[in-house]
């Protein structure tokens, strides 16, 4: 049953409060109480300095973290306490680092058919036959990188936008309900940020998946997803709809959020 279904939302996070060495001189609260919605569909972007709190809530929803307080649900159902191995059936995620969402001793073919096991029992024997290795070559060939005809290339010999491609395709095979997108393309220089962004466009849209991405490119922010967030100090200091944002510059971003002295927003 979907959460439209069921009137609830897709992803709702209900004061969630995480604090780093607590009772000592470093204690920094890192989540202040933050609540954040998203239904169905909803393509979130969140923007913020470093500190704002962005990569703990993802580390949060994804189960990496546990919060101090707080609850996460994913369409109605408490997650707040599930393992990570458990919610990975039903949340992807790409992180900065193409080393992080592949296996450099697997081949793409293998990589894709480990991602295509996920949150069920392994074994490529069970995911590596003709079908699915022709499977696997046509959900790669529309990208134009030419991995299609190179299935069994270990992921480790690609370049990393490669690499992030296919950890974008590992992260959406069994069309999660929610793909996190972890600054994905700060690692890469800017063509082939932009290419990896035009396959996650692709990608969202074709599988119509219900995506939540960070960044520091206030270009990407302002071009991509339906919604527009803000962080400071581990709260949402601004929120902004797909119509609010249309016309928006970087310029305009960067003064409706109030921070113009903060120059790692203006990463590009």
């Amino acid at each position: 049953m979907s959460s439209s279904e069921t009137g609830a939302p897709l992803l709702k996070l209900d004061r969630l409060r995480v604090t780093f060495h607590a009772g000592t001189p470093n204690q920094r609260v890192a989540l202040d109480d933050l609540s954040l919605s998203m239904a169905e569909g909803d393509f979130v972007v969140v923007i913020g300095s470093n500190g704002a709190g962005k990569s703990t809530m993802l580390n949060v929803i994804s189960g990496a973290l546990l919060p101090d307080s707080g609850r996460v649900e994913l369409k109605g159902k408490d997650i707040t306490n599930l393992a990570v191995h458990k919610r990975a059936a039903y949340i992807g995620r790409v992180f900065q680092d193409p080393m992080l969402g592949t296996a450099p001793a697997l081949s793409i073919e293998e990589n894709l058919a480990l991602a295509g096991r996920r949150g069920l029992r392994r074994g490529f024997h069970l995911a590596l036959n003709s079908t699915n290795r022709k499977r696997f070559a046509d959900i790669l060939a529309p990208f134009g990188l030419g991995l299609d005809t190179r299935m069994r290339v270990l992921a480790g010999k690609l370049s990393g936008g490669q690499r992030q491609v296919l950890a974008l395709l590992m992260a959406s095979l069994r069309k999660p309900q929610l793909l996190l997108l972890d600054e994905h393309t700060a690692a890469l220089d800017p063509a082939t940020a932009e290419l990896v962004m035009q396959a996650t466009r692709r990608i969202v849209e074709e599988d119509r998946l219900s995506a939540l991405m960070i960044t520091h490119n206030m270009q990407q922010a302002i071009q991509y997803g339906n919604r527009l967030i803000a962080m400071n100090a581990g709260r949402i200091k601004l929120e902004l709809n797909a119509q609010a944002k249309q016309k928006l510059t970087v310029e305009d971003l960067i003064q409706r959020f109030g921070d113009a002295s903060d120059r790692q927003l203006l990463q590009a």
